[in-house]
Formats: structure tokens, C-alpha cells, sequence
């Protein structure tokens, strides 16, 4: 049975919806998903870290701030040298997901940026897998109305508290996402 530790910042809360989307749908295919939130200091506690050293994927998320992750995410990816420097997380699964107030917002450019760090500790990269929703018949509200592959993307107006964004269509992607995240590590052994 895979153990997957979903680590993520949310400054508003938006991102922690989305982080609880992946994690019900990693739920739905195995029953040990831990949430590990980083705190607004940039920290994560020491049963956190080693639930990711114990975790056989981990999905890194964070909010999407002037075009990359958030100052408390890069705090921790920072820290992350400690397990980089014995390859604790090597072979391990890894994917990534951000949310932000425009519908681009640069969210790939922190996509790439979670994948930059899952290479770095030589972790094995799972994108979306789903087909973006971009016919003229496509609804926002649709599966991947943003086309991302790398990762699982999301919307939430800068005005909108976590109750409004990210929309129904953004977290049902991240659901898809966090079942696709954990149907990858059992086929890997994970």
C-alpha cells in the first residue's frame, strides 16, 4: 500500500482547498494520503518530515506568488537539502499543483519550478494525464479548462474567499490528479 504526503502552502486558504482536492482524490485509491501543511513561517514540523522521508510519493503544492512558489514553500525546498544531500527521496514519486488569481498567472513557470526541485532530489515526475478541455463547446467549469499537464492548475479570483475558488472544475482536476498521483505509485511498487 503506497503512502503519499502531500506538502503545501496556502496563504488565503485557496491552495488548501486545492491540496484537499488531490488528497480525496488519492483517498479514493489508497487509504494512507497525510495532508502536511507549511506553516507562514516557511515551516514544516519534524513529524511532517518524516512523514515525506517515510512517504513513498509526494506531491509539492503551493500558491502561485509573482511567478513562482511562495517565500514559506521556497523555505522548505531550501531545508529540503538535508534529504537531497543522502538522496532519501530519490525514486520517489512526485508531482505538483498551484493555484493563483489570473488564468495564467505564470502558474507553469512554478509547475516547473516543483519539477526542478522533484529532479534535484532524483524523484520520478507525474503530470496530469488528462486531455484539456479547450473545444468550443468547453464550460469553465470543465475538467482541466486550463490545459496544464505538468501538474494540476487552478483559478481563484483574487477576490474570492476559499468558499468561492478555486471553482468546481479546478478541483475536480486536482481530484483526477491526486487518484492518478497514487494509481502511478502502486504500479511502481510504491
Amino acid at each position: 500500500m503506497s503512502k503519499i504526503a502531500i506538502v503545501y502552502h496556502s496563504g488565503y486558504g485557496h491552495t488548501k482547498k486545492q491540496a484537499e482536492a488531490v488528497h480525496a482524490g488519492a483517498l479514493s485509491v489508497t487509504p494512507t494520503v497525510e495532508l502536511i501543511a507549511i506553516d507562514a513561517e516557511g515551516n514544516v514540523s519534524e513529524a511532517g518530515w518524516a512523514s515525506l522521508n517515510a512517504a513513498d510519493a509526494i506531491v509539492f503544492g503551493s500558491p502561485t506568488y509573482m511567478g513562482s512558489v511562495s517565500w514559506q514553500f521556497k523555505k522548505f525546498a531550501d531545508a529540503s537539502s538535508k534529504p537531497w544531500f543522502t538522496q532519501a527521496w530519490k525514486d520517489k514519486i512526485a508531482a505538483g499543483f498551484t493555484n493563483s488569481a489570473s488564468m495564467n498567472g505564470d502558474k507553469l513557470s512554478t509547475l516547473h519550478y516543483l519539477f526542478t526541485l522533484a529532479m534535484q532530489q532524483s524523484m520520478i515526475w507525474v503530470g496530469t494525464g488528462t486531455m484539456p478541455s479547450n473545444a468550443k463547446a468547453a464550460q469553465r467549469n470543465d475538467s482541466n479548462f486550463l490545459g496544464s499537464f505538468a501538474g494540476a492548475m487552478a483559478q481563484s479570483p483574487s477576490d474570492s474567499s476559499p468558499d468561492e475558488g478555486p471553482l468546481p472544475g479546478d478541483l475536480e482536476t486536482a481530484k483526477q490528479f491526486g487518484k492518478r498521483i497514487a494509481e502511478t505509485a502502486a504500479k511502481f511498487g510504491k
